[in-house]
């Protein structure tokens, strides 16, 4: 598969870019640096001697003289940032990259000695605008758009093994959880949360663990960048909203890849939490390669009316709904409606699986699709 373009715009000097293993930051960032030193920390010769002697790193950047010095999965030897701290400030002449899959070792082991020196960047998954004819609503639906995922001989295999990937590498290797067996509960337990308002007593119940250790295992998800929540909007609320946040997966793939499938489940709800749940990455992703200050958030009244997202900052106010039907019916319109009765500032979306762009009153109807090929980071958000 040829080198996809992506809408990352990489800062000029010293930043961190993070995000899930097989987002393809280290083919992205060798394409782009072509004569850069590679600190390869995957390598595990290179971080033993590198966690023994992080002083090491001085020697290697001052004898090749390198612009571009790029250390990659800096968490395996946070030690490093200390020399890297060093560097910059003795203005060495080179150019810092640090990626990153987990932010749980670096905020315990002084991120903040680089505060204000090196920003902070995130690679997502695939965008579908990214991959322009290559994109196919249905495959991404069933293996997601991590790059590690799309561009595998056999996808659902690869698909299949990544979570387990995590589990060994990261969770196992670092000592993050003490009882891999109620991880592993955890992970199939909390797969049902995906796009659903999130309600971790029931999930510990589910996975047999006390509360206190469910959220110490979603924290572990969250630092492996494998989670994320959306938080309420609440701007001004003139009903009352609920406080909990939603969860989602940062890749609609790992969420099929652990969700049981079987006989008592029901096939439509999974394809629904994973079309929200691509929305979601999308969204996601989209507002954070654009850099402007929006948030995305999702509305939910205590009476029951809900809107899948909110996007709202200073280029955009939008309330979007989706469904996975081939029908725009009345019924699935009210929240957006509700919605737009409180906010009449705020333009509406529907998106659905079926074809043709509808005006309904206020509320557009977009085939999803559609609306996600067009979604583009440098393009007003709407």
């Amino acid at each position: 598969m040829a080198t996809v373009a992506r809408f990352f715009d990489p800062p000029e000097g010293h930043y961190f870019l993070f995000g899930p293993r097989g987002t393809g930051k280290s083919t992205w960032l060798r394409a782009l640096h072509e004569g850069a030193l590679w600190v390869d920390l995957l390598s595990p010769d290179i971080e033993r001697r590198l966690r023994a002697r992080p002083e090491r790193l001085r020697e290697l950047v001052q004898g090749t003289g390198a612009g571009t010095i790029v250390v990659n999965e800096v968490q395996r030897a946070p030690e490093l940032l200390t020399v890297v701290h060093q560097l910059i400030e003795e203005r060495c002449g080179a150019r810092f990259v640090l990626t990153g899959s987990s932010a749980r070792k670096l905020r315990r082991s002084g991120v903040d000695l680089l505060a204000g020196r090196a920003v902070v960047r995130s690679l997502h998954p695939f965008m579908a605008a990214e991959l322009g004819a290559g994109f196919d609503l249905e495959r991404t639906l069933e293996e997601g758009l991590l790059p590690v995922v799309w561009d595998a001989r056999i996808p659902r295999d690869t698909l299949r093994s990544y979570a387990s990937l995590y589990v060994k590498e990261e969770v196992q290797a670092e000592a993050l959880v003490r009882d891999l067996g109620g991880f592993h509960r955890f992970l199939e337990a909390i797969s049902f949360s995906q796009a659903s308002v999130l309600n971790l007593a029931a999930v510990a119940r589910e996975c047999q663990v006390p509360r206190k250790t469910a959220e110490g295992y979603l924290g572990v998800l969250e630092d492996l960048l494998l989670a994320f929540r959306v938080p309420v909007f609440d701007r001004r609320a003139q009903r009352r909203t609920t406080v909990q946040p939603k969860l989602f997966f940062s890749d609609v793939g790992v969420f099929r890849a652990l969700r049981p499938a079987g006989p008592l489940d029901r096939p439509a709800e999974i394809a629904s939490a994973a079309l929200e749940g691509l929305v979601a990455q999308h969204l996601r992703a989209c507002l954070e390669y654009s850099g402007n200050e929006g948030s995305l958030s999702f509305w939910r009244t205590r009476a029951g009316s809900e809107v899948d997202f909110v996007l709202y900052g200073p280029q955009a106010f939008c309330a979007i709904e989706v469904k996975h039907t081939a029908e725009v019916r009345t019924r699935d319109l009210r929240s957006l409606k509700a919605f737009g009765e409180e906010y009449p500032e705020a333009s509406l979306r529907f998106l659905y699986r079926g074809t043709g762009t509808l005006q309904i009153d206020r509320i557009r109807c977009i085939p999803c699709a559609e609306y996600l090929a067009a979604l583009d980071p440098r393009l007003p958000l709407a």
